[in-house]
């Protein structure tokens, strides 16, 4: 006669737990250690120029359309709220560089009224975007 073996079969099992728990503080960590860039909002033809240097610290896009309507985050702003609203914005992030993206047919004029409400704003590292040759 022929023995059966009615032992049932261990099946290993692995705990994820542990591991769901490192994947989530991991993406804590990110979140919280990620700099968002705030964009301009419009899209802007950028003047050429031969000694363009690359902003990695960029943290605030400033857009200037050719009709001279200024962008910031998204929004339409007028030029007299430029300075308020980039203090606001710098709390967030006070030591990010901010980049003017002034359009190849915007006017002299208000390029420099918006320089100028940016450093009213106490920011120092500012830059004008150009593209490369």
């Amino acid at each position: 006669m022929a023995r059966r073996n009615n032992r049932k079969t261990e099946e290993a099992q692995i705990d994820m737990t542990p591991m769901l728990d490192v994947v989530f503080i991991m993406l804590i960590f990110f979140i919280v250690t990620t700099s968002f860039i705030k964009e301009a909002g419009v899209e802007i033809e950028h003047p050429i120029a031969g000694t363009t240097v690359p902003k990695p610290k960029a943290s605030l896009l400033i857009g200037i359309t050719k009709t001279g309507k200024i962008w910031i985050s998204k929004q339409e702003v007028k030029p007299e709220a430029v300075r308020a609203k980039v203090a606001k914005l710098r709390i967030e992030n006070p030591e990010g560089a901010i980049v003017i993206q002034a359009d190849i047919g915007a006017r002299a004029g208000i390029v420099l009224k918006v320089l100028d409400q940016v450093k009213a704003a106490g920011v120092s590292d500012v830059s004008i975007a150009a593209r490369k040759e």
